[in-house]
């Protein structure tokens, strides 16, 4: 249940003048701050290999030359993995600036120490809440073949990956941050081979511009791959209870935070990559059990699928249709 306290604040907050008192400000800025997760160098190296093993078993490119991430939270660790894996530059890309160089240094030195040991990925006993789930959680040996990860893994290579982390505005940097990205001039046109996020889209306002910057982004042989998280991520006590939450009530709930959720369903996404010319070719779906009868759903809501009500977070991965 939301608090009290929360949703008298958030309105407040809307008050013209109040949210640019500077105590009231703070505490929005710092409220934004943290997402949770990314900055385990454990949890990066199973989130990217679970994206690229699934790009493997479904014929996509897996060594990918320029990767973009949406929403890296709190370390670029998983792009960092990506790095590790042959990636030759990363662009990261997030409404709110919450990584740090040290966080990202830590996380990099916790990284190159899993790719020498050849760890296996973390699987669902250390980390049973992340998506997609893989049948086989050993060291992808036939991905990251011997000669592949040595090269990688050379020293003045991960030299040149550390300096990067200290200089994400620099022209031609291995790694390029851009926190708060606002448009979709931020990267060049077919410039990008594979575009991934983890749990991220849900939280994006400006769905149809991003979609759109994804198109303009990605190279002709490029592709996507994104897990969804469609849950209340504890805006309601239930797993869809935020979408029992009338408009305005939403409204107060999220009050001025940029690093809500949206709320859309999964049909959301497959309608505007539909519409954005992609063509899906890994889809799975991870279900639950709606707890709300459709009396008690929002108006917005009332008319949803039952797939939509029941499907708690998606992995998708897609290419563009051939004109």
């Amino acid at each position: 249940m939301v608090r009290m306290r929360r949703l008298i604040f958030n309105a407040a907050a809307f008050v013209p003048g109040v949210a640019a008192i500077p105590a009231v400000k703070r505490r929005i800025v710092n409220r934004a701050m943290g997402t949770g997760g990314t900055d385990s160098g454990r949890y990066c190296y199973s989130v990217w290999f679970r994206h690229l093993a699934h790009a493997a078993n479904s014929g996509l490119q897996t060594c990918p030359r320029v990767v973009a991430e949406l929403g890296p939270g709190d370390s670029l660790g998983t792009g960092i993995a990506a790095l590790l894996s042959g990636v030759e530059q990363y662009f990261a890309l997030d409404v709110v600036a919450h990584a740090n160089v040290e966080r990202n240094l830590g996380v990099l030195d916790e990284l190159v120490a899993l790719f020498i040991a050849r760890a296996d990925i973390p699987d669902d006993r250390e980390f049973p809440g992340v998506y997609p789930k893989l049948g086989d959680y050993r060291f992808p040996s036939s991905i990251m073949g011997r000669e592949r990860l040595a090269a990688c893994l050379q020293p003045e290579r991960i030299a040149r990956i550390r300096h990067s982390l200290a200089a994400t505005a620099a022209p031609g940097s291995m790694v390029q941050y851009r926190a708060p990205w606002l448009d979709n001039s931020v990267i060049q046109p077919g410039a990008i081979d594979m575009i991934f996020s983890q749990a991220a889209l849900e939280h994006i306002d400006e769905l149809e511009q991003a979609y759109r910057g994804m198109r303009l982004w990605l190279a002709p042989n490029g592709f996507l791959s994104h897990e969804i998280d469609f849950s209340s991520h504890g805006w309601a006590d239930q797993w869809d209870g935020h979408w029992a939450h009338s408009d305005w009530k939403w409204k107060l709930i999220r009050g001025r935070d940029a690093w809500s959720i949206n709320r859309e369903p999964e049909s959301t996404h497959l309608r505007i990559l539909e519409r954005e010319g992609f063509r899906i070719v890994c889809h799975e779906r991870g279900r639950a059990q709606s707890n709300i009868t459709r009396a008690r759903l929002a108006a917005r809501f009332r008319g949803a699928t039952a797939e939509d009500l029941t499907t708690s977070s998606t992995f998708l991965q897609a290419v563009r249709r051939s004109p």
